[in-house]
């Protein structure tokens, strides 16, 4: 287990009525992490333009997570 937390931003926070989170998971990588706050949070949803960051640097969803990390969740951004 690994004891981590996890920030949401924008539409992922507002799904999932929580800014951050700290648990203890079993995720491998990310991708698996956003699927266990998805069972957590029943409204998130990952969108193919989604992205994530451990520990303030962009990763891609299969990126293994670590003991003490910070995994950040951004929804897509649409632009103009």
């Amino acid at each position: 287990m690994k004891d981590i937390t996890v920030r949401f931003f924008a539409v992922f926070r507002e799904a999932a009525g929580v800014e951050s989170q700290t648990l203890d998971t079993a995720s491998a990588d990310v991708g698996q992490l956003f699927g266990e706050m998805a069972r957590l949070f029943p409204g998130l949803a990952v969108e193919a333009a989604a992205l994530v960051a451990i520990n303030d640097e962009m990763v891609g969803w299969d990126q293994p997570i670590e003991d003490g990390d910070e995994v950040l969740f951004f929804p897509p951004v649409a632009g103009g």
